[in-house]
């Protein structure tokens, strides 16, 4: 039997819904609606869905503005608002614990990303052309008793379109949505170690 699984800190929908594909009760939180389907969904805080029941496997996409990389001529040390990524640094690394309290197998998703020094755990770096899509966009997940991410569909193509996406009110939430390639390779290879 398929186990239950929650995506935190997602609207989209991409991961949540391709876990239920494959037979998983899966559900998406985040505080904002979903693109995906409402049934499934927890709109509210991340932290009280993890406390809420036992989950098999926890998928977190925390909010990367403050934690990537390529903020940090706004976010670095001696940068005017460094105290907003220490703040997320402390806020992530609380939510990394705190689901691994409630689940024995975790996966934390964010960009190039200064994160990842504070978890305590192997990274591994995804690319969408390593998983059917042609585009570029290095994306590392922070793993607790799950394996590394493996090619799944290895396609041309080295675009950077995440990057050159022009501006618009939708620019942020359309740069995080998940690869559905990259979806589907964490259903294939994380969901066989959360079955009941």
């Amino acid at each position: 039997m398929s186990g239950r699984v929650l995506v935190g800190c997602e609207e989209s929908g991409v991961f949540s819904s391709a876990f239920r594909r494959a037979g998983f009760e899966c559900y998406s939180c985040d505080l904002l609606p979903t693109r995906g389907d409402a049934n499934w969904h927890i709109q509210g805080d991340v932290i009280d869905a993890i406390k809420s029941r036992s989950w098999d496997l926890i998928v977190l996409h925390p909010v990367c503005t403050a934690l990537s990389l390529s903020g940090n001529r706004w976010y670095g040390k001696g940068m005017p608002r460094h105290d907003e990524r220490l703040a997320a640094i402390d806020w992530t690394v609380n939510l990394w614990n705190l689901a691994k309290e409630h689940s024995d197998h975790v996966a934390l998703e964010n960009p190039a990303s200064v994160i990842f020094q504070y978890l305590d755990a192997p990274v591994c770096y995804v690319q969408p052309y390593e998983h059917g899509h042609g585009e570029q966009k290095r994306t590392g997940f922070a793993l607790h008793n799950l394996p590394p991410l493996t090619p799944s569909n290895l396609v041309a193509g080295r675009e950077q379109l995440i990057w050159k996406m022009a501006p618009g009110p939708n620019r942020k939430r359309d740069r995080s949505k998940t690869f559905e390639g990259i979806a589907e390779a964490g259903v294939a290879q994380w969901g066989i170690h959360c079955e009941r």
